[in-house]
């Protein structure tokens, strides 16, 4: 399926910041090769966010890691800004994607400050503390963190905070965009409000182009202008957020909505109700 997500309303311009364009990902080498993704394609306008849903194993997280760069395509293309995506090492990857990862505590160095992990994300070569202190501790009130915590290691801080810790590493070197990978996943309602929360002021404040992965449809349409649905590697389903909730045009897109407790449509069997 080739679609085009729409403009988010207060984006500045049409043209998309991402465009993958029939993209092909393989895994695995030889007979036991399988395509992951077949023939994807989608954009992302400049400060909107396109939330990517779909049941475990449907191609998710290797798009993820395909945009930046774990993974090669077998085919297509990612475009950033009309120019082929590289899987660029060092401060010019970094400049370009970031990665929010679902565990933050797995992701940060035990052994190392928060400031000594920012000062890495600000200048890989380097990851001096001293001359980027006032810098880490902009990052740090932006996610409504305590500057004098930087110091601190990770263990010190919340499932919560260390989510928060997360986005602000993410955020150091300026990605031209970001994605979310199931962030709140691990979090209690209420932290997981919070942190959405924090995102969606985020983006006001910084106009982030975000891609949102996340098997939580209440979550995505607090947070998506546009939701494309992956089912086994192909994309079934791409639209504006409140539309394809409102009028699934895929079965497969309007069998998610059915599981979501709360929703008119919602049942515990296999089929979903059209309401």
């Amino acid at each position: 399926m080739s679609a085009t997500a729409t403009t988010a309303p207060d984006a500045g311009t049409t043209d998309p910041l991402l465009r993958v364009e029939d993209l092909t990902v393989e895994l695995g080498h030889g007979a036991a090769a399988r395509r992951v993704l077949k023939g994807v394609s989608f954009d992302i306008p400049r400060g909107s966010t396109l939330a990517l849903v779909g049941e475990s194993g449907s191609g998710k997280t290797t798009l993820a890691r395909t945009l930046v760069g774990v993974h090669r395509p077998s085919g297509g293309r990612i475009l950033v800004d009309g120019a082929p995506l590289r899987a660029a090492r060092g401060r010019e990857g970094a400049a370009t994607v970031q990665m929010i990862p679902q565990d933050p505590y797995s992701s940060f160095d035990p052994r190392r400050t928060v400031a000594q992990s920012l000062a890495e994300a600000l200048d890989p070569i380097r990851a001096r503390v001293g001359p980027v202190r006032t810098r880490i501790a902009e990052l740090l009130g932006q996610v409504s963190l305590d500057p004098d915590s930087m110091d601190r290691y990770p263990h010190e801080f919340s499932g919560g905070q260390r989510q928060r810790l997360a986005i602000a590493r993410a955020l150091a070197p300026g990605p031209r965009f970001v994605i979310a990978d199931e962030i709140t996943s691990a979090l209690d309602l209420t932290t997981q409000a919070e942190i959405l929360n924090l995102l969606a002021d985020l983006r006001r404040r910084l106009s982030l182009t975000m891609l949102f992965i996340s098997h939580d449809l209440a979550v995505v349409r607090h947070v998506s202008d546009t939701v494309a649905v992956l089912l086994h590697g192909d994309l079934v389903e791409l639209g504006p957020t409140g539309a394809t909730f409102a009028e699934p045009a895929h079965p497969y897109t309007a069998r998610l909505l059915a599981s979501v407790p709360g929703d008119p449509r919602f049942r515990l069997d296999d089929e979903p109700v059209t309401v």
